[in-house]
């Protein structure tokens, strides 16, 4: 992002700039700009947080500091742009808002009004930057008081993506200044519906709210962030455009929370750990939410050998079977579905050892992703509270380690449904925890399951490390996941289940085995999960391992979360 100090400019523009106590024009010391609405601060409930009740000491001695979650009011206000007060204001504009006319003045009107309060410093800058409202793009304008950041959207601004960077680059621009108040205003909104520009708010709203979040809790040392208060200016006012920033709120508490517990090392997040977490969510939404956690001999009484075989060797952290149960008090009829996360909180890749730099060992702290997304799509929909649908979260928390008493390549395990896997590979481990998991959803008697798991380096091959991969042999499915990640602005692609890979499963004393041939992984691992599936429930599996973690900012991502949200309340009835 380009930072331009307008010291320069300003002594070569014209010396006739008055002073108004505007963000434009304020050169002469004066009060704080202002403005106030009343929004319930985003968290309002996250003071029970999993690392802040760890009993004892962990590997390391290390103790999480206290998570630093923003606490930010939101609000979307019909304040004339030019005319707002504050310590940063944020402009979403296209490449077609960024067009000049003979003279090189702004065609769009917005940019006019406020290049004209700057005296042509706004054309001069974008000028001397080459800004031309590409993606990416951005240019910051420190003034006397304040800043204004111009964030380029691309050739048109179409989708919740678009607008989640223009609230992530306003975030980084507010971090960067240690701005308590901003603003965010697109430079045009036409052609975009009343229905548009609500959720082009949320998705700014959201944008800021998970740019500014930082995750401090390692830190020995760290700066936190001074925003306050975020006004969405130009989209409209009113309850809908309320009810939906209020939305955003709760489900960003779920991906934050998402992000945490997969950003704790697995020395503070281990399976117990988890299931802790997990009660502490039905703790909180008791009204809504109740909690079933099985240890070893009960999930041994449900002859769930699959999943107890990829535990049997971490004997100094037990696994533990998560259940929670959504559903509201009142008798209407309710659709019941369900959530699936792969909860490994550390893959050592068992005696397959996961060895060499491209291993990524060191990270597989994120193997437990798909339990972080289902565990934080609890916690936003204990604060949204849909009616018309049940909703269980279920995730088979354990390690995958070494040891005597560990699962051997070559060995047979049974799963709950009789069914037998070959082990031919150690580190093929979390489907053979999925499969008990999905046969244990199947039970609750649900219409529908989506399993979130980060299953295969064959997917990131495939489609990256920002697109998710979705399997389904239902068509109904496959079409209302890919509508709730369009409108969470996830990234998702639907892959083939091609059943004539399943021959390269088959084994010769079992079953089938639990991982084929390296080309076509992620499918056949796909494969091997629709084995446990009842045929009358409709099923989706996501392959999150490319998403689920940035290489970039070194972080987890909290995906998932904002899809499986938008989709429960699809199917509420």
């Amino acid at each position: 992002m380009a930072t331009l100090r307008v010291s320069s400019l300003l002594a070569s523009s014209s010396s006739s700039l008055h002073c108004n106590p505007s963000i434009f024009t304020k050169c002469q010391s004066s009060p704080r700009w202002a403005f106030s609405f009343s929004v319930t601060p985003l968290c309002s409930r996250r003071s029970k947080r999993i690392v802040h009740c760890i009993a004892g000491d962990t590997l390391g001695l290390t103790r999480p500091n206290e998570s630093d979650a923003p606490k930010i009011s939101i609000g979307a206000k019909d304040t004339d742009v030019v005319q707002w007060q504050g310590d940063l204001l944020a402009i979403g504009a296209t490449e077609n808002d960024l067009a000049r006319d003979e003279n090189s003045k702004f065609k769009n009107p917005l940019l006019q009004q406020l290049d004209s309060k700057l005296n042509g410093l706004l054309s001069a800058a974008s000028s001397e930057e080459d800004f031309s409202g590409k993606s990416g793009q951005s240019i910051n304008l420190r003034l006397p008081g304040g800043r204004i950041t111009l964030v380029g959207l691309g050739s048109s601004a179409s989708s919740p993506t678009s607008y989640h960077s223009l609230g992530e680059a306003a975030a980084a621009a507010a971090k960067s200044a240690q701005a308590r108040k901003i603003a965010v205003s697109l430079a045009s909104t036409d052609g975009l519906s009343a229905e548009s520009k609500i959720n082009s708010a949320s998705a700014i709203a959201t944008g800021v709210m998970l740019g500014i979040f930082e995750d401090n809790r390692f830190r020995s040392e760290s700066k936190t962030p001074a925003l306050e208060s975020l006004d969405i200016l130009g989209l409209g006012t009113g309850p809908e455009i309320e009810s939906k920033i209020k939305y955003a709120e709760h489900v960003c508490a779920g991906v934050i929370l998402g992000r945490e517990l997969v950003n704790a090392p697995a020395n503070i997040v281990t399976p117990g750990v988890l299931a802790e977490e997990a009660k502490k969510i039905a703790s909180t939404y008791s009204d809504v939410i109740t909690v079933n956690i099985l240890d070893a001999e009960q999930c041994k009484e449900l002859k769930m050998g699959a999943y107890l075989s990829v535990a049997a060797a971490a004997t100094e952290n037990p696994p533990y079977f998560i259940h929670l149960c959504f559903k509201t008090l009142t008798k209407e009829h309710k659709r019941k579905i369900a959530l699936v996360g792969k909860g490994l909180t550390f893959d050592s890749g068992g005696y397959n050892l996961k060895t060499g730099a491209g291993s990524k060992i060191e990270l597989m702290k994120y193997d437990m992703g798909g339990a972080a997304a289902v565990l934080g799509a609890a916690k936003a929909l204990g604060e949204i509270r849909p009616f018309g649908v049940e909703v269980h979260f279920i995730v088979a928390a354990c390690e995958n380690m070494i040891s005597g008493a560990g699962m051997r390549p070559g060995d047979i395990v049974t799963a709950s449904n009789g069914k037998t896997i070959e082990v031919n590979n150690t580190d093929a481990e979390g489907r053979l925890t999925l499969a008990d998991a999905l046969i244990y959803a199947c039970n609750q008697g649900v219409e529908k399951i989506i399993d979130l798991a980060t299953l295969t380096g064959a997917i990131v091959t495939a489609l990256g490390p920002s697109v998710a991969g979705a399997f389904t042999p239902s068509d109904g499915l496959a079409r209302e996941v890919v509508v709730a990640a369009e409108a969470s602005g996830e990234k998702l692609w639907r892959m083939p289940m091609e059943e004539s890979y399943w021959e390269s499963m088959k084994s010769g004393v079992a079953d089938m085995i639990n991982t084929g041939p390296r080309d076509g992984g992620a499918i056949t691992g796909a494969l091997f999960l629709k084995q446990f599936v009842d045929e009358k429930v409709q099923w989706l599996h996501l392959d999150i391992a490319g998403p689920v973690w940035s290489d970039e900012k070194k972080n987890a991502t909290g995906y998932g979360v904002s899809t499986l949200v938008e989709w429960v309340l699809r199917n509420a009835l």
